[in-house]
């Protein structure tokens, strides 16, 4: 049959064809047409040839896209596909000759082609797997580790836990499972909402799949075939939250350069080669970059070199040496708006799809500020008006309880300690650090392990037997394939069946490996073989994931803290009987249960001027609900950001205030004052803090906030700020939101940087598992990449209200756009 493409009232792409290749070959065509824009994008981020149409805002993200591999992972993953699931490679296949047919369609309707000079490239194979792993690379946040090590530097080991959090750059989720015993149909409810950087156009796709084989509705990543995070076959459905796990680990190198290239010391002590060679990076508007690319045994060298860790300060540009951006504040200023952001690292990565550059790429200048480092950047409002929300996504929401003891007691315990962490502060500390006894020992780089460059598997092999499923036996099944990152999955089935598990690759190694930088010279630190992957219940009839320690506590060093999961299952346990209609009033709750430390502290001041007792009155009779329209919790929030200043200025933090010389796309993983936004409620009720007197800070705080209180409400400050390649030539008026990062609706901030939130629910569905149609979902903009469609910014004020689309199955109900 030939491949049908229908649309419903929201011009949601709903297929039709022949066959399960012709269908890939169908969604490829599709979202080339929809998201030409973001689809090139991506591919040029998987590829690090961004700088050569973005300019050199792009720079630092594409110099670590080089230096990690990660197109030459994607096309070893892919050959490993070709060998291991035939089928799957042809499938992908299929998916990449639609995309390359719809891409000239595509990029003829999005402006930005025309602005930035781009022209539509090519797709390879490999190319879907590519934009898979970098929006996934940082996702298990293993830059936090260089942010351990500062802190246990220059504070010692036991300092560590009191900054934990979720880590910047991961991104997290809620989700929920609701049994049959506990809904009014008799059959499971599954709901939730991905947190992640918010993009224009957005980092998830709403899509139905449908041909003899399977028919399915859920929400893809554009650039990837099929569905693989949340997706309702009809007869079963599932979902994933990010599990918080360690995978990726980071190995102090020594490196020397020879006549032949360049050596690295092993663990048995031997010099080996290493592999090397050189790579040009374009830049719109400046001379080309050349990039040294090295690979030791561990893996790729993503900072630092056989010069040491500063030789990264420094770009070779072809033409000859020119002074880098990378400096504080280089890129930001360097860049104008939505440039300076994948300077600074793109790094989010954290995020998915664009996200990952995402963040950064919302402004390196709000992180330099965060950071201390200069502020060069550009546009104000532009980079300066997203950046620091893209600091605080960076960030993370905050995982502030719990995380303290393991990452804490693995620190201390580890060989070497404080010590052992000052490898990672400089070249002059890293080189004393490397070998005291001898002042000869070459100056380290860092590398980094992770496991498709181990292991050539980047887990596409699951997405087909998704498709297909038809049990939740089936779905538990395709996630054994699982690898990166590594989720936590709820499935249900329509006869009763349900799943909760972890589903990816986690290595077995030293405890040391998990909370830090580990020396490649010493042995005791290589991989030996791989975690089972960890399973769990429900309790009465619910199962609740918000990146808590839960399933995958094994697996990971820092999670989330309990807040929004507790609040969840709180909610639930409220009534007996749940629909699926029930769900929004969930997915929006506000209430901010971290908000006990600093009311604590409050409660406890005497001694006030007159304005700041009222104010302290009113926050502590406030409801702690972070609500859009509420003048009290606008009044905490610029409390809390006072604090949060107050603590990061005293002389006891001022060693972290400036970060050590690691490439941009580290930066908000090393920034002070979000570290100490997100680690608030540690850092309030810690027995001693280093000397810093809490409650005079909190009562400054409240002084400074009560002469000049805020003007309006929550929702006139946290509006959102979503990331764009390319910033609109007539700027959006975005909306005020109500939630905060501790609340179920959890949009992020950086508590004493910014209000605007750049993270935030980047979808919400509701899979009902008794009628399928009863399913509901929505994106934060809409299914259309292009300015001037109807269906661009269509579902924004349902998402800002909380409220849902139908989901649409039946064919006769959906409009025919063409057969192809």
């Amino acid at each position: 049959m030939a491949i049908e493409i229908y649309r419903d009232a929201w011009g949601i792409p709903h297929l039709r064809a022949g066959s399960a290749t012709e269908l890939a070959h169908a969604q490829g065509l599709v979202t080339a047409r929809d998201r030409a824009w973001q689809m090139e994008t991506e591919r040029h981020r998987a590829e690090g040839t961004s700088a050569s149409f973005l300019g050199a805002s792009a720079l630092a993200w594409d110099r670590f896209a080089r230096r990690a591999g990660l197109d030459d992972t994607a096309r070893r993953c892919f050959d490993g596909l070709e060998r291991r699931e035939p089928e799957t490679a042809q499938w992908v296949r299929a998916y990449v000759d639609g995309v390359n047919e719809g891409l000239a369609e595509g990029a003829d309707a999005a402006p930005e082609f025309a602005r930035t000079g781009l022209v539509p490239g090519h797709w390879h194979p490999w190319t879907p797997l590519g934009v898979w792993l970098a929006t996934h690379i940082l996702f298990a946040g293993f830059p936090a580790k260089l942010w351990r090590e500062q802190v246990a530097a220059h504070l010692g080991p036991d300092a560590v836990g009191l900054f934990a959090t979720d880590g910047p750059g991961t991104s997290g989720s809620n989700g929920w499972l609701v049994s049959g015993e506990r809904t009014v149909t008799g059959r499971a409810v599954i709901a939730g909402d991905p947190h992640r950087w918010i993009e224009d156009p957005g980092v998830y796709q709403q899509i139905h799949l449908s041909c003899p084989e399977f028919d399915v509705v859920g929400l893809a990543v554009p650039g990837v075939p099929g569905i693989a995070h949340f997706g309702h076959t009809g007869t079963v459905a599932w979902a994933i939250t990010n599990a918080m796990s360690d995978y990726q680990d980071l190995y102090r190198e020594r490196l020397r350069r020879t006549g032949a290239g360049v050596e690295a010391l092993g663990p048995d002590g031997v010099w080996r080669r290493a592999a090397r060679h050189t790579e040009v990076i374009e830049v719109a508007g400046e001379e080309p970059v050349e990039v040294e690319v090295i690979e030791t045994d561990r893996g790729p060298v993503v900072i630092g070199g056989p010069e040491g860790i500063d030789g990264d300060l420094v770009d070779v540009a072809v033409a000859g040496l020119r002074g880098d951006s990378t400096g504080p504040g280089g890129p930001a200023g360097a860049v104008g708006p939505a440039g300076a952001a994948d300077a600074v690292g793109t790094a989010d990565a954290a995020s998915p799809g664009g996200a990952a550059g995402a963040a950064n790429a919302v402004g390196f200048a709000g992180v330099a500020d965060a950071a201390g480092g200069a502020d060069a950047a550009g546009p104000a409002g532009g980079a300066d008006a997203a950046g620091p929300a893209g600091v605080a996504g960076a960030a993370g929401p905050a995982g502030t309880t719990g995380a303290a003891d393991a990452i804490g007691t693995a620190d201390a315990a580890s060989p070497g300690g404080a010590a052992g962490a000052a490898n990672a502060v400089g070249r002059a500390d890293v080189a004393d650090a490397a070998d005291p006894a001898d002042p000869a020992a070459p100056p380290l780089a860092i590398s980094l392990r992770y496991p498709p460059r181990v292991t050539g598997d980047l887990g596409f092999g699951a997405l087909l037997p998704l498709l297909r499923a038809r049990r939740v036996a089936d779905v538990d099944e395709a996630f054994d394939r699982w690898a990166e990152p590594v989720n936590v999955v709820q499935a249900a089935d329509t006869d009763g069946g349900v799943l909760h598990r972890v589903a990816g690759r986690v290595p077995l190694r030293a405890e040391a490996n998990r909370v830090r930088l580990v020396p490649a010279w010493e042995p005791g630190h290589d991989w030996h073989g791989w975690h089972e992957s960890p399973r769990a219940g429900l309790t009465d009839g619910v199962a609740v994931m918000a990146n808590q320690r839960g399933p995958a506590e094994p697996l990971g060093v820092e999670f989330a803290p309990p807040h929004r999961a507790d609040r969840i299952a709180e909610l639930l346990a409220g009534r007996q009987r749940w629909s699926a209609a029930d769900m929004p009033a969930i997915h929006t709750d506000t209430h901010l249960a971290s908000a006990s430390p600093l009311l604590d502290h409050l409660r406890a001041l005497d001694d006030l001027t007159p304005e700041a007792s009222a104010l302290r009155d009113r926050l502590l009779a406030w409801d702690r609900r972070m609500d859009a329209g509420s003048a009290d919790a606008a009044h905490y929030a610029a409390v809390r950001g006072a604090v949060v200043r107050q603590l990061a200025a005293h002389p006891a933090f001022a060693a972290l205030a400036t970060p050590p010389p690691y490439p941009e796309v580290f930066r908000p993983w090393l920034a002070l004052l979000p570290r100490v936004g997100f680690a608030l409620e540690h850092l309030l009720r810690a027995e001693e803090l280093y000397g810093v007197d809490r409650p005079a800070a909190v009562r400054a705080a409240v002084e400074e906030v009560a002469a000049q209180p805020p003007a309006g409400v929550w929702g006139d400050t946290h509006r959102l700020a979503p990331w764009r390649a390319l910033d609109p030539e007539t700027p959006y008026d975005e909306p005020g939101l109500s939630g905060d990062h501790d609340c179920v609706l959890c949009t992020s901030g950086v508590p004493g940087l910014t209000d605007l939130a750049a993270r935030g629910p980047a979808a919400r569905y509701v899979w009902d598992l008794a009628r399928r149609e009863d399913s509901r979902w929505v994106v934060p903009f809409g299914a259309s990449g292009d300015p001037g469609s109807p269906h661009h910014r269509d579902q924004l004020s349902l998402w800002l209200g909380g409220e849902l689309v139908p989901v649409v199955t039946d064919w006769a109900l959906l409009k025919k756009e063409t057969d192809v």
